[in-house]
């Protein structure tokens, strides 16, 4: 038994927690928007969006909570100045990290036109980031962070700044392949998908469950429990993203050797409508010139969905 954890903890230690905690090297000072770029003509614009593609926006943060199990979930919002109802992204952090690491994003997104909300996941920031929200890592799983999208999800549907036509899930590394599963179980509710370097190997950790495993599991400078394993048993939605429609942008770094570009490559050709993009240099977590390139073709792959 002793030898086949110490296999698992060797084998996950990097997937799991190396570059999932992305607060320290994405940028979150720059609130101006990069520069925009012709977006492809090939889809038609939605007239009743309330986006100008031309225009950038004043923007608010907001803190709104969440409730989830009887268990709190900070999140802040960022909203755009604009007369109307904006379409709304959902930016779930990698394991570890908390929701700075989606202010980044957001501080470019908002000014554009679309509203953002990130947080902290239940449990699932380690002990170098400050996590707001309830909950014990020792019971946070992939599994336990999809429930907190759902919740989130329904909520954010009644809040007065959405555009509820024109919910995104975003996500990256661990938080991508929760946004993945998010988005096949609620493809009615949602207009499409972003995953940042999507750790779609995770379905592998059920395989490496046993009952007799301890109660803490340390992982880097992450501790979980039984439940990160078990939770994921007999499930990998690389099985279900076949039916899934919506459109969808993977954005990987050429240089990730934590979730490795041949394994997301192989899940975009799985997807009916995926656009699939290498930023050339960058590794597991985008910073600099990388991160205002993944911004970039984010925000033209939002403007053709919206």
């Amino acid at each position: 038994m002793k030898k086949k954890l110490l296999t698992v903890l060797i084998a996950l230690s990097a997937l799991l927690l190396s570059a999932c905690g992305q607060s320290a090297t994405v940028p979150t000072q720059d609130t101006t928007a990069p520069a925009a770029t012709a977006a492809p003509t090939t889809a038609s614009e939605t007239t009743s969006a309330n986006v100008d593609k031309n225009k950038t926006y004043e923007y608010e943060v907001r803190e709104i909570w969440v409730e989830n199990q009887g268990e709190k979930i900070y999140g802040e919002a960022y909203i755009p100045k604009t007369d109307g109802k904006s379409p709304l992204i959902l930016t779930s952090h990698g394991m570890g990290s908390n929701h700075v690491s989606g202010a980044s994003y957001a501080k470019k997104y908002a000014p554009r036109g679309f509203a953002v909300y990130t947080w902290d996941f239940r449990g699932g920031s380690n002990k170098n980031n400050e996590n707001r929200s309830d909950g014990s890592n020792l019971e946070m799983s992939v599994m336990t962070e999809v429930s907190d999208v759902e919740v989130i999800l329904e909520a954010a549907k009644k809040w007065d700044f959405v555009d509820t036509d024109r919910i995104f899930l975003q996500g990256g590394s661990q938080g991508g392949l929760v946004s993945a599963i998010s988005g096949v179980r609620h493809e009615e509710e949602i207009a499409g998908l972003i995953l940042l370097y999507p750790a779609y190997g995770m379905a592998a950790l059920g395989d490496s469950y046993s009952d007799d495993m301890p109660e803490e599991i340390e992982i880097g400078s992450m501790t979980v429990g039984k439940p990160f394993f078990r939770d994921m048993i007999g499930y990998d939605v690389r099985d279900e993203i076949p039916d899934f429609d919506k459109p969808v942008l993977i954005l990987q770094g050429s240089e990730d050797n934590i979730v490795l570009p041949s394994v997301t490559r192989a899940a975009a050709d799985l997807y009916p409508d995926a656009e699939y993009h290498i930023i050339e240099g960058a590794g597991h977590g985008f910073s600099g010139e990388h991160h205002d390139e993944a911004t970039q073709y984010a925000l033209d792959f939002l403007f053709r969905h919206i």
